[in-house]
């Protein structure tokens, strides 16, 4: 018997003994299963910036895992050797949730990262470890595409601290052509995850000739601002040929600088340049007065003039979860 999946909005009906298009989620005699529970391909200690997250718990490491299977198929994808493989295809670790919480205690880190394909396919076993994890004390965040349905996001966010958002374009052609799925959930996830407290920062991979044009960027940064808040940090990120998209060149450096401009303009507090060293373009500013507040080279802070979450100059407020 064919099986729906309602867990994102593609809505897979899975013949028996077939998986939805994430490749993770199987038809196992009439009931569906996450044959990635429990079994990561990749597992790193990473720098929290690398996620990146800029104003959550700066210069932390972070215990950062993910299991193979997505259900966005990007072009561009840099993961695209684990996202788009079958499960079976990638060489897996056994780390269940109770190992994966002493893993990270193991390497003295405060938070854990479910991140490099996606967690939502891989989301009971996101959800679990997530709640397990808040019972001992640490920290849940989420690299994520946001491509899921309101029900399970709203059971799986309430135990989750902070997530990076990808909103990789401001059309539903563009998520149609380059990465298979549509625009309105993502749009959905962002307000939603904001509404149910979670620190969300956003990603935008700016790609030439796809998305890159100042009337995307402009619509970008004027959504993120009627929808979430000037206080919202938006990563600018550099796209390099990969994938499906190997005909592209990499985004140049003026283009980068010209979608951070564009989004200061539009009344962003704190922008973001990626994939690149920019000058001020991993640097945090006082909202207030300007002054820097976080100085970053690389994934690596170099200063922290924060006092207990304020500009250290006016005592204005820099929005974050600093501590």
């Amino acid at each position: 018997m064919a099986v729906q999946c309602d867990l994102c909005p593609k809505q897979c009906v899975i013949a028996p003994g077939q998986s939805g298009e994430c490749r993770v989620r199987v038809n196992v005699d009439d009931r569906l299963v996450a044959v990635t529970y429990g079994y990561p391909c990749a597992v790193h200690v990473d720098p929290i910036e690398k996620k990146p997250l800029y104003h959550f718990l700066p210069g932390t490491p972070i215990f950062s895992i993910a299991t193979a299977g997505c259900n966005l198929h990007c072009k561009n994808c840099q993961n695209w050797e684990i996202s788009q493989a079958n499960p079976e295809d990638t060489r897996a670790y056994h780390l269940p949730p109770a190992d994966l919480l002493r893993a990270a205690r193991e390497y003295e880190c405060v938070s854990i990262a479910y991140t490099y394909t996606d967690p939502n396919v891989y989301y009971e076993y996101t959800l679990d470890s997530c709640v397990l994890a808040h019972e001992a004390g640490l920290k849940n965040v989420l690299v994520t595409a946001g491509y899921i349905n309101p029900e399970p996001m709203d059971r799986l966010y309430r135990h989750v601290d902070a997530a990076n958002i990808d909103l990789k374009g401001m059309t539903e052609e563009f998520y149609r052509d380059v990465c298979g799925a549509t625009l309105a959930p993502v749009l959905d996830t962002l307000v939603r995850a904001k509404a149910l407290g979670v620190w969300v920062e956003v990603t935008n991979l700016v790609i030439p000739t796809l998305n890159d044009s100042n009337e995307a960027l402009i619509a970008l940064c004027r959504w993120v601002v009627e929808n979430m808040g000037r206080d919202t940090p938006l990563h600018f990120s550099r796209f390099h040929p990969q994938h499906q998209m190997r005909h592209l060149p990499p985004t140049p450096a003026d283009t980068l600088d010209r979608a951070r401009a564009i989004a200061l303009t539009e009344g962003l507090d704190y922008v973001y340049i990626g994939n690149i060293q920019r000058p001020d373009g991993a640097t945090t500013h006082c909202p207030a007065c300007d002054a820097v507040v976080v100085e970053r080279v690389g994934y690596q802070v170099a200063r922290n003039r924060l006092r207990d979450g304020a500009c250290p100059e006016c005592a204005a407020r820099v929005h974050g979860v600093w501590q």
